[in-house]
């Protein structure tokens, strides 16, 4: 295969990637790794490193217009990437002690619960009034702008979504993705916060996570810019085209058929990681 033929079939998988990705409210790595080691034989480090590149990309762009919005929760955002950081950069580490067969395998796991995830019900926690202890100490619960006017919310177990972050942070370092399922579980199941503010404070806090991750793939020599660079921008379009759509476009159904593709693309990476490509 051709450079420029290589190239092409990335920028555009990424471009569909980063749509579909900003559609359902999952990032375009879930699509773009598996695009990358399944569809063109791309060493699965390598994958990630570009994954995470865009990833750093997308999540800029996006994060400010939420925090301009005054939906994100930047306090706790900030205080939540004390363990996503520190863990992102633990999984990158692990990554580099276990085979690439083992990594695959992990991805395709974290698909399907990403695919479940999307499907899932969601839950206002909107109307909590109690809080905790330490979410008064860190002054972590807000307000965010609706339909009807600011809304404020409550924060609780501090301890555990703290726990939940470095799980995902662990994750996102091992395999180059934002991990925004498992930070959205922390902020809005085990802490309450809105989902709306789940999802927002998750996308700020993706970008911060990511870069950690990013430093230490560039120093091992695992980010391609022939491969990065045609992800980020493929990514970038297709998300920013899939967040002007996104405001006319109801993706209930989308939904479905995307995590249709991702439990498809899961199986398709564990099978892959079990019998080492064969």
């Amino acid at each position: 295969m051709s450079v420029l033929l290589f190239t092409i079939i990335v920028l555009v998988g990424a471009f569909l990637a980063g749509l579909l990705g900003s559609l359902t409210g999952l990032g375009g790595g879930v699509i773009i790794i598996p695009l990358l080691t399944l569809g063109l034989g791309v060493d699965i480090h390598y994958a990630i490193g570009a994954s995470i590149i865009s990833v750093i990309a997308t999540s800029s762009g996006s994060a400010a217009a939420y925090v301009k919005e005054g939906i994100t929760n930047v306090r706790i955002g900030m205080f939540l990437e004390i363990a996503t950081t520190a863990s992102a950069i633990v999984g990158v580490v692990i990554a580099t002690y276990i085979k690439a067969d083992y990594i695959i395998v992990i991805f395709g796991v974290i698909l399907l619960f990403s695919a479940f995830m999307m499907l899932r019900k969601k839950i206002d926690h909107s109307n909590n009034e109690k809080t905790s202890v330490l979410a008064n100490y860190f002054k972590l619960n807000g307000s965010y702008p609706t339909e009807n006017g600011v809304k404020q919310y409550a924060v609780h177990h501090v301890v555990g979504g703290f726990a939940m972050m470095f799980i995902a942070g662990t994750l996102s370092g091992l395999l180059g993705i934002g991990s925004g399922a498992l930070k959205v579980i922390g902020m809005d199941n085990i802490m309450k916060i809105p989902f709306k503010v789940s999802t927002t404070t998750s996308n700020f806090m993706i970008g911060v996570t990511a870069s950690a991750s990013a430093l230490v793939y560039l120093h091992k020599g695992q980010i391609d810019p022939a491969i990065a660079m045609p992800v980020t921008i493929g990514v970038i379009t297709g998300a920013t085209i899939g967040a002007k759509i996104l405001l006319r476009t109801k993706t209930d159904k989308l939904k479905v058929i995307f995590a249709v593709v991702v439990t498809f693309l899961a199986l398709q990476m564990i099978y892959k990681g079990l019998t080492g490509g064969a």
